[in-house]
Formats: C-alpha cells, sequence, structure tokens
C-alpha cells in the first residue's frame, strides 16, 4: 500500500525586519503559495542594533486519524517492518538566491497552531494567527508560543512548542528514549525534503503523542551562527500546481502472495482461502455453535493424489500482526524426491493433488478443490528479456477521490507457446512474484506513486486467479489523467511496461 495524504494546514512564522525599522512579528502568511525557510544575518539593521537575525520556521500538519482508521481496520501493522511514513515538501525553485549545505530538522509541535488567512510575503502586512508569538487564538483570547518563534524545546511532556525527544514503546520492544526530531542534509539547496517521520506518526497514531502537527527549521547552529542562508522555499497547500503540495507518504507493504497457480516441488510456498459471508469477507463459522474459526492451527489441509497424503495446519491469515478476517493460510513444501511421487515426477513434470480444507479432526470439509504442483524451471542459460503483454482488466476510465479500488492485472509473455483448442476456454494470466505498480501523470509524464521495490509498498499480490492490487484514488489530485505502469523483476531482469492500456481520470 502507497497512499499519500495531503496536508490539513501549513503556514510558516517570521521575525522579518521590514524597513530596517520593525519587526513583523504578527504577520501571517497562511494562505501564501510558498512555503520559505530563511535565515539572516545581519542583512538588515533596526536603528542602534547590530548583528541582527531575521528567520521564519514552517509549520504544518495532517489528518493521521486516517493512519489509525486504517490500523483499526487491519488494512495496515504499524508496528511492522514495512510500515513507513515519509514527510515531502517540493522544492520550488525559480532561479532566486538558494543556500546550500545546511540541516533541516522537523519536530513534532507540542500545541497546535492557527493556519491564517494572511498571503503577503512581501511586506508581510498581513496580521493573523499564527505568527512569531501567537500560536493560536482559542475563545478570542491569543495564545503564545512558550517562546517566540516556537524556540521552546525539550522532550516530551515537558512545557515546550517542539518536542525533540520522548519515551515511547513500539512492536517487540520496551518503551525507550526516542529521538522525535529526524533531520535531512541538502548539497545543493535545491533538493525536496524528504524525510522519515515513522516514529513520530507511530507514536501519535498510537496515542503516545498529540497530533499538532510539524516544525520545520534550520537545525541546531545554522540558526545562530553568523551566516545566511535565504531562501529554501517549498511549495505550500495553496500551490496552483496540485502535484507538488506537502504530502504525507504512507508505505506498507500489505502484498498476499497465494501459489495455487505456481506452486512448484521442494520449495516452500503458500496457499490461501477466502471465505465470505453475503459477499462479504468474514470467518468460518464451525459445529453446531457456529465458532468462528481465528487464529494459529484453526483447521488443516489435506493434499492427496493416490496413496499420498500429507496434512498441514492453517492458521487465519497475518498481516503484519493483524489477522485477516476471512483469510487462511498455509505454507508448506512437497518434496520432488518422495518416493511415491518421484517416478510419476520425472515422467510428466507435475501433478495434479486434491486440495482439501477441513476441521483439525478432518470431520468436516470446507473446500475441496485441486492443485497442480510442478518441477522447478530449468533451462540452458538464456540472457533475453520478455517479450511482455501487461493490461489492467478491471480498470474504469473515472475514479472519485475517495475510492478504494481493486484492479486486477493480466500479464503474458508473447513469445510464450499457445496450445489452441477448439472448444472456449480462459487464457490465465502468468504470475510474477515481484512486480509493482507506479502512477505516472499522462499530460506531464510526472512521477506521483514511484516502484517502491524496496519498501514493497507497490508490490502486486496473487491469488488462484491472477494478480492484482489495491490503490487509495485520494493519493492523486483531482482532475487529472493518470496511467498505471510496472515493474517486473524476473531472472536478474528488470522490465518496465508503460503500454499497459491503463490510462484513467479522477474526478
Amino acid at each position: 500500500m502507497y497512499r499519500i495524504l495531503s496536508a490539513s494546514k501549513d503556514t510558516y512564522i517570521t521575525n522579518r525586519i521590514i524597513n530596517n525599522s520593525f519587526r513583523a512579528k504578527d504577520a501571517n502568511v497562511g494562505q501564501a503559495g510558498t512555503l520559505d525557510l530563511f535565515k539572516l544575518y545581519n542583512e538588515t539593521t533596526l536603528t542602534g542594533s547590530t548583528g541582527q537575525v531575521e528567520l521564519s520556521r514552517i509549520l504544518l500538519k495532517f489528518d493521521l486519524d486516517i493512519i489509525t482508521t486504517m490500523q483499526s481496520q487491519g488494512k495496515i501493522d504499524m508496528n511492522d517492518s514495512s510500515f513507513k511514513c515519509f514527510l515531502k515538501l517540493h522544492d520550488v525553485y525559480g532561479g532566486q538566491t538558494t543556500p546550500s549545505n545546511f540541516d533541516l530538522v522537523v519536530f513534532p509541535l507540542s500545541q497546535s497552531f492557527d493556519e491564517g488567512l494572511g498571503y503577503d510575503i512581501s511586506e508581510f502586512q498581513d496580521i493573523d494567527a499564527s505568527n512569531f508569538v501567537t500560536a493560536s487564538i482559542r475563545n478570542g483570547s491569543p495564545v503564545l508560543w512558550k517562546t517566540e518563534g516556537a524556540m521552546s524545546s525539550g522532550s516530551l511532556g515537558s512545557d515546550v512548542d517542539v518536542i525533540t525527544s520522548g519515551t515511547l514503546a513500539f512492536y517487540k520492544s520496551t518503551s525507550a528514549l526516542t529521538s522525535l526530531s529526524p533531520t535531512q542534509r541538502f548539497l545543493d539547496g535545491i533538493e525536496d525534503l524528504h524525510i522519515d517521520i515513522t516514529k513520530v506518526v507511530s507514536g501519535t497514531c498510537s496515542g503516545q503523542l498529540d497530533n499538532h502537527g510539524f516544525l520545520i527549521a534550520y537545525s541546531g547552529s545554522y540558526e545562530t551562527n553568523k551566516k545566511s542562508y535565504f531562501v529554501k522555499r517549498f511549495a505550500s497547500r495553496n500551490s496552483a500546481n496540485t502535484a507538488i503540495r506537502p504530502k504525507l507518504i504512507v508505505k506498507y507493504d500489505d502484498s498476499i502472495h497465494d501459489n495455487h497457480q505456481d506452486f512448484i516441488f521442494d520449495v516452500t510456498s503458500s496457499l490461501y482461502l477466502n471465505n465470505f459471508h453475503y459477499d462479504a469477507g468474514a470467518n468460518i463459522l464451525s459445529g453446531a455453535s457456529a465458532t468462528a474459526l481465528t487464529g494459529e492451527n484453526c483447521m488443516v489441509v489435506k493434499i492427496e493424489s493416490g496413496s499420498f497424503k500429507k496434512t498441514f495446519n492453517v492458521s487465519q491469515a497475518l498481516r503484519g500482526t493483524n489477522r485477516l478476517t476471512g483469510i487462511y493460510s498455509s505454507s508448506f513444501a512437497i518434496s520432488s524426491f518422495n518416493t511415491t511421487l518421484r517416478s510419476h515426477i520425472l515422467d510428466s513434470g507435475s501433478i495434479t493433488f486434491k486440495e482439501i480444507w477441513s476441521t483439525s479432526n478432518e470431520k468436516a470439509t470446507y473446500l475441496s478443490s485441486s492443485l497442480t504442483i510442478s518441477n522447478n524451471k530449468r533451462h540452458s542459460y538464456e540472457n533475453i528479456h520478455q517479450n511482455l503483454l501487461v493490461s489492467v482488466i478491471n480498470l474504469n476510465e473515472e475514479y472519485k477521490s475517495g475510492d478504494i479500488i481493486k484492479l486486477r492485472v493480466f500479464s503474458e509473455n508473447r513469445n510464450r507457446d499457445i496450445a489452441f483448442k477448439k472448444k472456449p476456454y480462459e487464457k490465465k494470466s502468468q504470475i510474477y512474484h515481484e512486480m509493482y505498480y507506479r502512477v505516472r501523470d499522462f499530460q506531464t509524464d510526472d512521477i506521483i506513486v514511484p516502484f517502491d521495490s524496496s519498501g514493497k509498498s507497490t508490490r502486486l499480490s496473487t491469488d488462484s486467479s491472477g494478480m492484482y492490487f489495491e490503490f487509495y484514488v485520494d493519493s492523486l489530485p483531482m482532475g487529472r489523467t493518470y496511467v498505471f505502469d510496472f515493474l517486473i523483476k524476473k531472472n536478474g531482469f528488470d522490465t518496465i511496461i508503460t503500454d499497459a492500456a491503463s490510462k484513467f481520470r479522477v474526478v
């Protein structure tokens, strides 16, 4: 799962000196199209003073309730190692002077802020909260920062503006002091901000931190040394270009890999069973008391052919540490060197077994089917790419922003041998267990969702019918046309398919 969340509010606060006469500490730029970070040393002066420092700091917030809901629904597991959250701000370089060789730091805020209605980024004449002095207005009264500029920092539980660290508990670990202020180095100065904030998001969604948003600033001495850094500029959520607005990227490997179509001897593989009640996923009800089958080793699957019979435990399927309602799985291997099977395997290269899912005592059968297990494919060295055809077979022309879609993908090697039959038959998709999707803007070719083969958040799942993936349409700006591209990693090659007949529009 790769999901992009949009910021619910953003702004920046500043104490900029105006006309060498006063500081615009009460200025608000909540509706500006950019988020500007700068630090100026002795660039302007107030009457009778020298060595003046002017700076800005970015504030932004995301609705993290969305992640909490996905966790409660079992869509994600925040404790799983594949769960990652990244804050991304897009650089806006327009030829202006840009600093280089600096660090930016991201802090969770310990109190809320108002976005405000200001937009003057030249004279800073719009007065509103938040600003350099005031964080928000509550019941008609100003709520001030603990220290001007939200400069007060400290550990979780302290009376501060931003949190630098806290004692948090994560999966399979006891509570420990954790840094909550990640940094990123900018060498050229025109890079995007792309920083891992998983610990902060996990701490917030688990109720250990309050969600007041984030503050972004120059790190450490960059705000206090005798140098100027002007100006690092990011697109805000008011940017006319919706594709470059601030993003919280949520990544999680939710792929499921069923081997009904490509089970091979000698290799541990997985079989899955789905159960439905009136078209909704539901746990199997067993016995006269209709007891739901849940947890570990709640049933068995028997694999048999002739005198050969093997029985394996079946458990409710896991996604991270969450059990999946109505989905059961078993992982096992069948040896090709079994004396009962060996001669038949050598003669035909495969065996079709009976596949029986039943109660642990085998008195009640839930599903009786068949499973073909084949020899592992071996051939002489072949150093060529496959000529692949890929298409999304259930794609609509349009989707609404709130849609969650499950797309079925068909793939085949155009050069594979086809056995023609007189009677009609359904052509099966080839299965690839290392296949990934990305989303590309059809008009601009900008990559909105990239291939994620390392984190596997864009990995396709497999089942007895082929390959599929689930996608959250709200990750994409509305009013644009997009296409899905695919990456297949097989036999040491990476094959990218960009002609998958997968164009659609978000309305």
